[in-house]
């Protein structure tokens, strides 16, 4: 592990404590950044959105998962797979349905008929997001990067104060992604 790494753990490490301290004011601003997405012309283009299942430090998706349902818009939940892949399937909003990953995360059950990999809008999570250049960090396991280097549809993000960097405290890289929007807190 180089140096680079290094500092990309140390990073995610002190970003997930203060997310941690902070996640009163990250639900507080999910209303607000989820309203702004609604507005974009992405999110009304859009006939399928991909999202994750939010955990409490990351801004709540619950709201717009009813939005988009509730808006006839086809609601597609990562799966993963074996190789640091993922899977996009469709979600009914029957959350006793889904199965909790390794990771924690709330997933659908896997089925290949129903994979859809090409989704008109994906709502990208991070820890953290670089304002001037778009881009972000994750959690370090490399799911999104490896789908978003293959993807060129609608990406947007919903950054909380918490996630909100001016420039990046933590390595770029060239094979990093860039976000398409930002929605951020006024």
């Amino acid at each position: 592990m180089g140096a680079t790494n290094l500092d990309k753990v140390a990073f995610r490490k002190q970003q997930i404590q203060k997310m941690t301290q902070m996640q009163a004011q990250t639900q507080a601003e999910s209303a607000q950044l989820t309203q702004q997405l609604f507005q974009t012309s992405a999110w009304q283009k859009a006939r399928s959105i991909a999202t994750t299942i939010s955990s409490p430090i990351e801004v709540n998706t619950r709201q717009l998962i009813t939005q988009a349902l509730k808006d006839g818009k086809q609601v597609l939940l990562p799966k993963t797979m074996p190789h640091r892949q993922m899977a996009f399937l469709p979600f009914d909003d029957q959350y006793d349905r889904l199965v909790v990953s390794k990771f924690g995360i709330p997933e659908p059950a896997y089925d290949a008929a129903l994979v859809n990999q090409t989704p008109d809008l994906v709502i990208v999570p991070a820890i953290a997001f670089d304002c001037q250049t778009r881009n972000r960090i994750g959690f370090g396991a490399g799911y999104y990067d490896r789908f978003l280097a293959g993807y060129h549809g609608a990406t947007v993000a919903l950054v909380p104060t918490v996630m909100k960097y001016d420039a990046a405290q933590w390595p770029l890289e060239e094979h990093d992604i860039k976000i398409n929007q930002l929605i951020l807190c006024h």
